[in-house]
C-alpha cells in the first residue's frame, strides 16, 4: 500500500504540473496576467517539477510512472507535428486566422508591439510543442496503454475546449469560429483528431499497461467503501 501511495502522489503531482502550461495561454488571453509573467511564475517551475518527478520515480522504484510521463512527453510532441501539418494547411487555405505559435512567442517575450523575430518564434514554437507534451503526459497517466480511439476522443475534447476558450474570443474568431467561418472549426477538429490519433497510437505501443494510477484510485475507494459497509 505504501508503494501505491507513492505512485498516486507522483502521478498527481505530474498531472498538476502538466496541466499548468496549456492553461497559461488561456489565462493570458482572458486578461488575467501577461503570458511573459505567467511563464516565469508558473511555466518554468512546472517544467522543473516534472523533471524532478521523473527523476524521483527512477530512484524510489516507480519507474513505470516515470516512463509513462516520458512516453507522454514524446508522444505529445510527435502528435503536435501531425496537428501542425493540418493547422498549417488550414491556415494557407484560409481556415485559420493567424500563426498561433508566433503569437505565443511575442506574448512570451512581451514584444507584441515589436512583432515576431527569430527568438520569439523559437519561444513560441517551443511553448506550443511543450503544450502538446503536457497534454501527452496527462493522457499517458490517465489512460496508460489505452486504445488508439481513446486518443482520438481525447484529441476531439481538447479541440472542443480550445474552441470554447477565451483564446478564440481574443483572436476575434468567436467561439467555434462563429465570427470567422466554417473553415476554423473544421481545421481545429481535424488537427486535434490527428493529434489524438498519433498520441493514442504512440502510447499504445510504448506504455506496457493501462492506467495504474486510475486503477489504484478505484481500488482505494473500493477498499474504503467495503470497510465502511462492514
Amino acid at each position: 500500500m505504501k508503494k501505491n501511495y507513492k505512485q498516486i502522489i507522483l502521478s498527481l503531482l505530474a498531472l498538476i504540473a502538466a496541466g499548468i502550461s496549456p492553461n497559461l495561454f488561456v489565462a493570458a488571453q482572458a486578461g488575467h496576467a501577461l503570458l511573459s509573467d505567467l511563464a516565469v511564475t508558473f511555466l518554468i517551475p512546472s517544467i522543473i517539477l516534472l523533471a524532478l518527478i521523473i527523476t524521483a520515480g527512477f530512484f524510489i522504484d516507480e519507474k513505470n510512472t516515470s516512463r509513462q510521463i516520458i512516453n507522454g512527453i514524446i508522444g505529445g510532441m510527435i502528435a503536435t507535428v501531425g496537428l501542425e501539418i493540418v493547422r498549417e494547411a488550414g491556415f494557407h487555405l484560409g481556415g485559420m486566422p493567424g500563426d498561433l505559435p508566433k503569437l505565443m512567442g511575442v506574448l512570451l517575450l512581451n514584444q507584441f508591439a515589436l512583432g515576431p523575430d527569430t527568438w520569439s518564434n523559437i519561444a513560441g514554437w517551443s511553448y506550443h510543442f511543450w503544450n502538446g507534451a503536457s497534454f501527452g503526459i496527462i493522457y499517458s497517466i490517465l489512460v496508460g496503454k489505452g486504445k488508439i480511439w481513446h486518443g482520438v476522443i481525447y484529441g476531439i475534447l481538447i479541440g472542443i475546449g480550445f474552441m470554447m476558450s477565451p483564446v478564440v474570443v481574443a483572436l476575434g474568431v468567436g467561439k467555434f469560429g462563429s465570427d470567422f467561418g466554417i473553415g476554423f472549426p473544421i481545421t481545429v477538429t481535424l488537427a486535434h483528431i490527428l493529434f489524438g490519433l498519433i498520441l493514442g497510437w504512440y502510447t499504445n505501443r510504448k506504455n506496457k499497461t493501462g492506467s495504474d494510477f486510475v486503477c489504484l484510485i478505484k481500488n482505494i475507494f473500493s477498499l474504503k467503501f467495503r470497510q465502511t459497509i462492514q
